[in-house]
């Protein structure tokens, strides 16, 4: 399991918290599936089991996993949460891509016209986003 980059800015608890909320938006988790124990999360990723509670108390706070005293932790129901969550991140990075161009001196009908001409460009190929 490739959860943490090390070259990653970001704390390595949230990237965790961030490849499981995507494992789960993917279907890869279903709900009630059991996440690993955090002893054997922490000893498969080399890191300190704190940073893997902190992941799993992050995630149960925003509503993607449920603890069961005893048993461990299991994947919550909750797609609807995840699209809406994850919804919210990416209007807010296109907003902020628009922001820059704008600052640059791009005006945003000619950026819109570029994207959707390679979105286009993707669909009919098959290919990735250039």
């Amino acid at each position: 399991m490739k959860l943490i980059d090390y070259q990653d800015s970001r704390p390595i608890y949230e990237q965790i918290v961030e490849n499981f909320k995507m494992q789960i938006f993917k279907g890869i988790l279903q709900p009630d599936d059991q996440m690993p124990s955090v002893r054997s999360l922490s000893m498969e990723l080399s890191t300190n089991p704190n940073t893997v509670q902190k992941a799993y108390a992050e995630l149960e706070r925003q509503g993607f996993i449920y603890t069961v005293k005893g048993r461990g932790n299991f994947v919550k129901d909750s797609t609807g949460l995840l699209k809406d969550n994850k919804k919210e991140e990416l209007i807010k990075a296109v907003v902020d891509l628009f922001v820059e161009a704008k600052e640059i001196g791009i005006p945003l009908e000619e950026l819109v016209e570029e994207i959707k001409l390679r979105l286009g460009e993707n669909m009919q190929s098959g290919g990735e986003l250039t």
